[in-house]
């Protein structure tokens, strides 16, 4: 290696230093119209050899286990602004705020949200994040993205209109989170390949344990300090977390320009990875409906407004455990089969939410649902990965998340409009219980990405 590459040396810091081999990486600037690229050295290399490098991720040491410590603590913060718990908001809006305003059309605050964040799964601005970031383009777009999520939080606390929060909670904190979201999760995956299942459920339970904290301290401050001083604590929560990730956030390996724009067209080539965008539209069209409504038709079956909020923190705490254990069981049998089984239960405890009648029921309900959705939030992005090479995966998996994102921002509306319309849940319920197709369709993927009915992926 010469030394006019101290920066690319660097960039390929914590790859095994046991492997021994050394290969020289080169990337063609007048391919790339970015400033960066000329501290790459321009000689040709086989893209035989950049595979090998994205093949050696470390699968541990200190800087890897900061990448998931970073990621923790975005979906630690990041649980306030998802849709699993904007149950709190549309609760509060729902009897204070907005009371004369349908359910359905509040819904539309937090699944627009959702859309546009990646968890739920991240929309629109992560179809510019994750080509930015194959570009190596990650720092400056962290740090203005999280700027907008602390200002829109704070504007959120002076909001009394919905148009108002339409445009701070279910937009601006939506895009903010976009932004952030899936890039931090590409590092993951530059950090981690045999252990990579693990990583993402580690870093999947910070919003799990978000869940559980967030909507119980809402449910709490909110009588002591009011609406908007809650909102206030929660944005200063979020400057203090966000700053930490932005600090000790760091990719492993050197930006790819890969040929072409946004998007990806022959990504659509392999009927795999269509049938993957196709089968997660679908079940994300119910897939967070009961986390949406349960603490309402809580009330309805006698359960205490007080206590409808504790079984929300109930399901999280089930969601925490449930995406440890799916972790550990993809890096076994393979993420895409773990989804599989996991996504399936949802559906089930989907369809059977409504039909509970008292309290225990529903408690039972939750937790079971609970564990189960933790499989999907933690490794949906591990077959998209999967599907395609390493240095396009920004590009795929932002893809993948804009294309199925209208089926999060459309599904709790829908559900909403079916409660609104039929006086109860049950047919909501049995919309949602739509995931189940969508499992189907997982196995139509695997099928074609391996050539076979079973094996490991």
């Amino acid at each position: 290696m010469s030394e006019k590459s101290p920066s690319y040396i660097e960039a390929l810091q914590g790859i095994d230093s046991a492997s021994g081999s050394q290969h020289s990486l080169s990337y063609d600037t007048q391919k790339t119209g970015v400033a960066f690229d000329q501290e790459i050295p321009n000689e040709q290399t086989s893209h035989q050899k950049l595979q090998t490098h994205l093949s050696e991720a470390p699968d541990g040491g200190i800087r890897a286990w900061l990448a998931v410590f970073a990621q923790v603590q975005i979906h630690l913060i990041e649980i306030f602004l998802q849709i699993s718990a904007f149950q709190v908001f549309q609760a509060y809006y729902q009897e204070n705020l907005l009371p004369h305003t349908p359910p359905s059309t509040i819904a539309w605050i937090g699944s627009t949200q959702a859309c546009l964040i990646l968890y739920a799964l991240v929309c629109l601005p992560s179809l510019a994040t994750g080509r930015l970031f194959d570009l190596g383009y990650f720092k400056i777009p962290f740090f203005v993205a999280s700027c907008v999520l602390v200002a829109c939080t704070f504007l959120t606390a002076e909001c009394t209109q919905f148009w108002q929060l339409f445009l701070t909670q279910g937009v601006g904190l939506g895009m903010g989170c976009g932004f952030v979201f899936s890039p931090a999760i590409i590092i993951v995956s530059h950090w981690f390949s045999k252990r990579r299942g693990l990583a993402l459920s580690i870093t999947a339970v910070g919003s799990a344990l978000g869940s559980i904290v967030f909507p119980v301290t809402a449910q709490n401050l909110i009588p002591l300090i009011g609406f908007r001083w809650t909102v206030r604590v929660f944005g200063l929560t979020l400057a203090a977390t966000m700053g930490t990730a932005s600090i000790i956030l760091k990719r492993r390996l050197p930006p790819v320009n890969v040929r072409g724009g946004l998007f990806n067209l022959k990504a659509f080539r392999d009927k795999a990875y269509s049938t993957y965008c196709i089968s997660a539209t679908i079940i994300l069209l119910g897939f967070y409906t009961e986390l949406t409504y349960i603490s309402v038709s809580a009330v309805t079956i006698g359960v205490s407004k007080d206590f409808s909020f504790y079984i929300i923190a109930i399901a999280n705490a089930a969601s925490a455990f449930g995406r440890v254990s799916s972790g550990l069981l993809a890096d076994k049998i393979g993420a895409l089969n773990t989804i599989i089984v996991f996504t399936a239960i949802t559906g089930i405890t989907t369809i059977a939410w409504p039909f509970a009648k008292d309290e225990s029921q529903l408690i039972a309900i939750a937790t079971i649902h609970g564990f189960s959705i933790g499989a999907y939030i933690s490794l949906y992005s591990v077959p998209a990965v999967a599907m395609g090479e390493m240095e396009d995966a920004g590009r795929r998996v932002g893809m993948f998340v804009s294309l199925t994102g209208f089926g999060s921002i459309a599904g709790p509306p829908i559900s909403g409009a079916i409660c609104t319309a039929t006086g109860g849940f049950v047919d909501a319920g049995y919309y949602s219980g739509s995931i189940i197709f969508g499992v189907a369709l997982l196995l139509v993927a695997r099928h074609l990405h391996l050539g076979r009915l079973w094996g490991k992926f």
